[in-house]
C-alpha cells in the first residue's frame, strides 16, 4: 500500500514531502524550503533510474533532485504527517512545474 507523509527538518527549514512503498522506499519526493517555498526538488525513483541507465543522471538531478536512499522506517529525529494521495499530488504537481521551468 502506498503511502504519503511531509516532514519539516527544522535544522534546514525544509519540508519534505514523501511517496513512500510497503516497505517504506521512497518512491517520489518533494522539497520546499521555507520561508519563501522554493522548490529545491522534485524526484521520482523511477525517473532516477533511467536516468542512470541512459547515462544522464546528471542532467535529471540537475532539474528534478534525487530521492532519498534509505527507507523512511529507517530515519531519526522526524515528526511525519500523513498525507492523502490527493494533497501529494497536488504538491508534486507544484513542484514539478517550478523545477521544470527553472531548466531553462
Amino acid at each position: 500500500m502506498t503511502r504519503w507523509v511531509r516532514c519539516f527538518w527544522d535544522e534546514e527549514s525544509v519540508w519534505f514531502y514523501f511517496e513512500l512503498s510497503d516497505g517504506g522506499v521512497v518512491l517520489r519526493q518533494v522539497e520546499f524550503a521555507e520561508p519563501d517555498g522554493v522548490a529545491m526538488a522534485a524526484a521520482s525513483l523511477d525517473e532516477w533510474v533511467q536516468a542512470e541507465a541512459e547515462d544522464r543522471l546528471a542532467g535529471y538531478e540537475a532539474v528534478y533532485g534525487a530521492t532519498a536512499l534509505i527507507p523512511f522506517g529507517e530515519w531519526e529525529g522526524h515528526d511525519p504527517q500523513w498525507l492523502t494521495a490527493e494533497e501529494f499530488e497536488g504538491v508534486w504537481a507544484r513542484a514539478r512545474e517550478a523545477r521544470y521551468r527553472r531548466r531553462a
